[in-house]
């Protein structure tokens, strides 16, 4: 007898195959979006709290975060708190781009999800929010959402 959960995994690679995102000059890779979305929901941060929040190592950080300046999506700012360490903070232009990219991939999701009512939709958010917790308690990485 199949568990649930082999459906859930079998739904799930097949949703990491499909590309909602629109192949858009100029977009934001995956990598930026992700580093993105975090600074903008908790605020300026040092590559140790991101390497601490994404369970990444300094070094792979060390190129997201140079790629995203060479680009002016984040700058490097003395800590708000007055602590040591520089932190992450988005520029205008790496807002810009952040909504913009949202906005594209919320207009691919309203077309998949035309014929569902918001009730479906909220309640398809809310087992996502709860699958994702899930996760977040066990790597001990909670992500805090706006």
């Amino acid at each position: 007898m199949s568990r649930p959960t082999y459906d859930v995994e079998y739904e799930q690679m097949l949703l990491s195959r499909h590309g909602l995102r629109q192949h858009r000059a100029g977009a934001l890779d995956r990598s930026a979006y992700v580093l993105l979305s975090r600074i903008r929901v908790q605020g300026p941060m040092s590559i140790s709290e991101l390497s601490d929040a994404f369970g990444l190592d300094f070094s792979t950080l060390q190129r997201q975060t140079t790629a995203a300046m060479r680009a002016g999506l984040v700058e490097r700012i003395p800590d708000p708190e007055g602590g040591m360490a520089r932190k992450f903070r988005i520029t205008d232009k790496g807002e810009q781009m952040l909504n913009e990219e949202r906005e594209s991939l919320v207009g691919g999701l309203d077309k998949v999800m035309s014929d569902w009512s918001d009730e479906d939709i909220a309640a398809f958010a809310a087992y996502l929010r709860r699958f994702n917790t899930g996760i977040e308690r066990l790597s001990g990485r909670p992500w805090p959402r706006p």
